[in-house]
């Protein structure tokens, strides 16, 4: 399968996303095109961008302020469909739709699994407490994005940090799981080539104004 770029673009009256996903293999500058305006958020989806082996281009304008959770809950969502129009155009390659992995930095330790089902379901859980603040962004803006790419892919997403002590690394090694996770849900496999992730197959709906 030829190498393939998705643009998503997500338009409000508070802001204007855009993301470029290349999913033909990760480049060795690829941290330039990360421009979230949140310098730990940048840094969380360059691991996605790295462990999933994707290329991924951000541009991010506001209205009027520069609010942390309106940019982490519509660039998810944003990111999220871009994967699911990649997803959905694999299917007759083999795509996988479903994969998990573990991410570990030191002392902490995370696992995530994603199944692409067109089902938005995000579950987090922590063996660990969660600091409020890492690096001076909220943690709970971190769970915002991850939310949002489960909306916007309408995939299920569960991320469990099993270990950890240093905030940083308690962050890192979640989106490691999460990038690493990705890399086994996007890979293709002839066998599986037309196939969906759940033996329900794809989803249709017929509506109509009665």
């Amino acid at each position: 399968m030829d190498a393939v770029k998705i643009k998503a673009a997500r338009r409000t009256t508070e802001s204007q996303m855009e993301v470029t996903v290349d999913f033909g293999g990760v480049s060795v500058d690829y941290r330039k095109d990360i421009n979230t305006g949140i310098d730990f958020l940048n840094h969380m989806i360059e691991h996605i961008a790295w462990r999933g082996e994707i290329n991924i281009k951000i541009d991010v304008k506001l209205d009027r302020f520069l609010l942390s959770h309106v940019i982490c809950e519509d660039l998810g969502m944003t990111l999220g469909r871009a994967v699911a129009e990649y997803v959905s155009k694999s299917r007759g390659a083999g795509v996988m739709g479903f994969g998990d992995a573990v991410g570990i930095i030191d002392e902490a330790k995370a696992q995530a699994a994603f199944s692409f089902e067109d089902r938005s379901y995000f579950d987090f859980t922590s063996a660990v407490e969660i600091p409020e603040t890492v690096e001076g962004m909220a943690s709970e803006d971190l769970l915002v994005f991850l939310d949002g790419f489960c909306q916007g892919a309408r995939c299920t997403l569960h991320l469990d940090v099993l270990k950890g002590k240093n905030a940083h690394h308690i962050w890192e090694s979640a989106f490691r799981a999460v990038g690493s996770a990705l890399k086994n849900t996007l890979a293709l496999s002839e066998a599986r080539a037309g196939r969906t992730s759940g033996v329900a197959g794809a989803v249709v709906y017929e509506l109509e104004q009665v």
